[in-house]
């Protein structure tokens, strides 16, 4: 007597078979492991330098009466954190701010003002070098227009008071968007062409032919694809870690992290990808449709440089788009050592995401 015919063999029977063909695809490894690899070595090579942001909070001891508290605060390029106690010493520790800025009297003539600055091993020199430069423009200008007849109505300590704190390298910020980049490509490009070819190649109306059902046939292809990206995403992050210093806090545990909130991501990422197999009538129009979804994530989600550095404007359009909470979440668990718990806000949006977009997906979805 045989046996009854298994859905589950027969799933990762496809599976194999679709594993293999990914793997044999030059361009889904270009995509998804060189690429991503290319620009983690550039920058990696390129030191240990990041990018310039000169977030600053003033001590609770500041005398805020005074001429240089008033300027500092209405320059475009400095950004005041009000926070205190424990969680700004956490934020200066984590690099999230260049420094605390001290002014106080000193009972003297000449200077009235002393500044000293408090930052951290974690920020980047370069941050602290531009503060200063910028806090000496403000001196002189002050001294130009009010204190013409003294020397100086402030200076700035000489030595900066540093904290511990862990080292932030470039690689710190660049690994986490060329995964997203990574996992963003696959999941939208892959996905989509696989599932028009499935169909323009008659494969998927063969498999009716045989005792699997759809849903299995769905879950075999997916399962290959989600295999293959999360084999490219350890490839990436032991690359970064071992090879570039990328910050792991607490080791295997923010791997784990890291692995799951890839997967996460990924399955979001897919999503879109059914819904482009959906639409598009012919193969030619895949990539226009997919770079649609794709390309302002990449330009816009924190990938290659900061939100930040974009217009105040655009910058909520920015904190949408899905891969912008992936790159979030990523560097916080990653550099910062957050849990997924505390990644909620991050996670949430990228839930909310996923059932808008499989809502769409399974409407639009075609088998034929």
């Amino acid at each position: 007597m045989k046996g009854s015919y298994s859905q589950t063999k027969a799933m990762f029977a496809i599976t194999k078979a679709s594993l293999k063909a990914i793997f044999r695809s030059p361009s889904a490894v270009v995509f998804s492991i060189a690429f991503p690899l290319v620009f983690i070595l550039v920058f990696g090579f390129v030191g240990s330098g990041g990018k310039v942001s000169v977030n600053i909070a003033f001590d609770s001891k500041t005398d805020t009466t005074n001429p240089i508290y008033t300027s500092i605060k209405r320059i475009a390029g400095i950004t005041v954190v009000k926070k205190t106690g424990v969680e700004l010493q956490e934020d200066l520790e984590k690099g999230r701010i260049t420094a605390i800025v001290l002014i106080r009297k000193t009972g003297l003539t000449n200077p009235l003002y002393t500044i000293d600055l408090t930052s951290s091993e974690a920020v980047n020199p370069q941050n602290i070098q531009v503060l200063q430069s910028i806090l000496n423009a403000v001196i002189a200008g002050i001294n130009q227009q009010q204190f013409a007849n003294t020397p100086t109505v402030a200076a700035i300590s000489k030595t900066v008071q540093k904290i511990p704190g862990r080292v932030y390298r470039t690689i710190d910020f660049i690994l986490p968007g060329q995964l997203g980049f990574s996992l963003l490509s696959s999941g939208v490009f892959g996905v989509a062409f696989l599932f028009f070819n499935l169909r323009q190649q008659l494969v998927l109306k063969r498999f009716y032919a045989t005792p699997i059902r759809r849903g299995y046939i769905v879950l075999g292809e997916a399962l290959s694809r989600v295999i293959f990206q999360m084999l490219t995403a350890i490839i990436i992050i032991l690359v970064g870690h071992f090879a570039f210093h990328f910050t792991l806090v607490h080791g295997v545990e923010t791997f784990l992290d890291i692995m799951l909130l890839s997967f996460l991501s990924l399955l979001l990422f897919m999503g879109f990808g059914f819904i482009v197999s959906s639409i598009a009538k012919t193969e030619s129009t895949i990539p226009p449709f997919a770079n649609i979804i794709t390309l302002p994530q990449f330009l816009l989600a924190g990938t290659f440089f900061s939100i930040e550095a974009f217009p105040s404007w655009l910058q909520p359009i920015c904190k949408i788009l899905p891969l912008t909470h992936f790159n979030n979440a990523m560097r916080n668990i990653a550099f910062e050592g957050a849990s997924l718990t505390s990644c909620w806000q991050d996670i949430g949006i990228l839930g909310i995401w996923t059932v808008v977009v499989y809502s769409i997906a399974f409407k639009t979805f075609k088998w034929e």
